[in-house]
């Protein structure tokens, strides 16, 4: 670990002005990025390429040796090339940047070795170089594969600083995970409609504990015209039945807490949720234009993961 952590820090030393026309060039391009490479490096280039992606760099993965047998029909005369390797001199290397070359596409070269073929050839070149590998035999890539993944991300860094790449704008592209459900995911997103818990002001304490009870959600909501009045908890029931010996004619208004916390069905669940940490409750009533829409509880929240 501390070998390659060395290896890491001497690539602030190699960062030039090539760094800067990379990331012009590839800020700038029409076309897309085509990062590609062989053996462990094509590794690394998948990764860069998923980094870029997800960071709003569309970009793609052409493995070195597939591309010389007909994949190199993937490059379009607009998409800029990123090439990795650690030595410069692969036999696929020399054979895929003559043709990359002769298509026009701008190439940029991500090597340990900037006097090798590569380093020669490409339009701007990254110095990865290592002294060493971590590995013991010094056979094994392991620092130079990290230069790699760490050029890589730097790009995508700077990408995503020009572009004004927001966590909104992560979201989008990871509408499946956490930070993305965080972002995106809206109140009305997972309301069930067809069973919201509601009763009438001057509904029964009896019907008012089978309706909470038939839901399944603690709680119900007072309405009256379809206007949110009030809500019963259970926690209300149960304080209700330690302080009266018997529930005949009381009825749901007797009970029910006025103005309750509630939230509009166009809200984010995350702020849903920050209400609910905020007032230690577990359910918020949700409402549209001040008519009654439903109930959102803490357990829902928690099961799509948003915190």
């Amino acid at each position: 670990m501390l070998s390659e952590s060395e290896a890491i820090a001497k690539l602030v030393d190699f960062l030039d002005d090539n760094f800067v026309k990379t990331v012009e060039s590839i800020y700038h391009a029409k076309g897309r990025l085509v990062v590609t490479g062989i053996g462990k490096s094509a590794i690394i280039a998948q990764k860069i390429v998923a980094t870029l992606n997800s960071t709003g760099t569309p970009s793609l993965f052409l493995h070195a040796s597939e591309a010389i047998h007909g994949d190199l029909g993937m490059v379009q005369p607009d998409d800029v090339v990123i090439c990795i390797s650690k030595s410069g001199n692969s036999p696929e290397i020399k054979v895929l940047v003559p043709l990359l070359k002769q298509f026009g596409n701008q190439l940029i070269a991500i090597t340990g070795n900037i006097t090798s073929f590569l380093g020669k050839e490409a339009d701007f070149t990254l110095n990865t170089f290592v002294a060493a590998e971590a590995c013991p035999n010094n056979l094994a890539p392991t620092n130079s594969t990290t230069a790699q993944l760490v050029i890589g991300d730097a790009i995508a860094v700077c990408l995503m600083q020009m572009r004004h790449f927001t966590a909104e704008d992560f979201a989008k592209y990871h509408p499946g995970g956490a930070l993305g459900k965080k972002l995106l995911l809206r109140v009305t997103d997972m309301l069930d409609r067809t069973h919201k818990p509601m009763v009438a002001p001057d509904t029964s304490i009896k019907t008012v504990i089978v309706e909470i009870s038939e839901k399944r959600l603690g709680v119900t909501a007072v309405v009256a015209d379809n206007k949110i009045v009030g809500i019963i908890t259970d926690g209300d029931i149960r304080r209700m039945l330690n302080k009266t010996e018997t529930i005949t004619g009381l009825t749901a208004q007797d009970i029910m807490t006025k103005n309750p916390k509630t939230i509009k069905s166009t809200d984010l669940v995350s702020d849903a949720f920050n209400i609910m940490e905020d007032f230690a409750i577990t359910q918020l009533v949700v409402e549209e234009n001040g008519e009654y829409q439903g109930v959102i509880h803490l357990h829902d929240i928690l099961k799509e993961g948003i915190v």
